[in-house]
């Protein structure tokens, strides 16, 4: 069975850089600490255990499962409350640097047929529902292992590109899974998004 995915549209296309035009969606997720590796464990359990059944109807007392969706997106968080101005094209701090981040946001978006107002609620209150409008991005599509050594090298590449075709970066790097861990590593699909200003 195929698993949905975020509808975009692609602007422009320079292999293996891409700028998308994402509609609006609904997203799943929760903020976790720790090292790349172990916050996306702990994140995607903790969005898979509301996916699967801890949640609650509106206006009902019975729970829902919710289909799986792809990708799985990991983004480095700050304690700092973020600027409201661009972020520079090259990571300098702990927002943008992948290898030295210890807080993240995993999500998932939610499928399509789904809006706040008829998607069962979380139980656990470390799951939340937000709507994301619609927004452009910068993304890397890569194959293989993601070491932080190597998803840091992949944003710097992205952020470069964005850089090099003068896209104003509004946004923190975020890393895209879209497969099992059993994958194998030259089948997998990855990639790092950066959000710009509409281009």
């Amino acid at each position: 069975m195929a698993i949905e995915e975020p509808t975009y549209n692609v602007i422009s296309s320079e292999d293996p850089f891409e700028i998308r035009h994402y509609a609006p969606s609904l997203i799943a997720e929760t903020v976790v600490e720790g090292d790349m590796d172990e916050a996306s464990g702990k994140g995607f359990r903790l969005i898979a255990d509301f996916i699967f059944g801890n949640n609650q109807r509106p206006e009902s007392t019975q729970n829902s499962k919710i289909a799986m969706t792809a990708p799985v997106t990991v983004e480095p968080q700050s304690s700092k409350i973020s600027m409201t101005a661009s972020v520079t094209a090259q990571p300098a701090s702990a927002e943008t640097n992948m290898q030295t981040a210890n807080k993240w946001r995993i999500h998932f978006v939610m499928p399509s047929q789904y809006t706040l107002a008829n998607i069962a609620q979380p139980k656990n209150p470390a799951v939340s529902l937000r709507e994301i409008p619609s927004k452009h991005f910068v993304v890397l599509k890569y194959s293989g292992f993601n070491t932080l050594a190597r998803v840091q090298k992949k944003t710097e590449e992205a952020l470069e590109w964005a850089h090099q075709k003068s896209l104003t970066v509004v946004g923190k790097p975020q890393l895209a899974r879209y497969d099992p861990p059993w994958t194998l590593p030259m089948f997998r699909r990855n990639e790092i998004m950066v959000e710009i200003s509409a281009p």
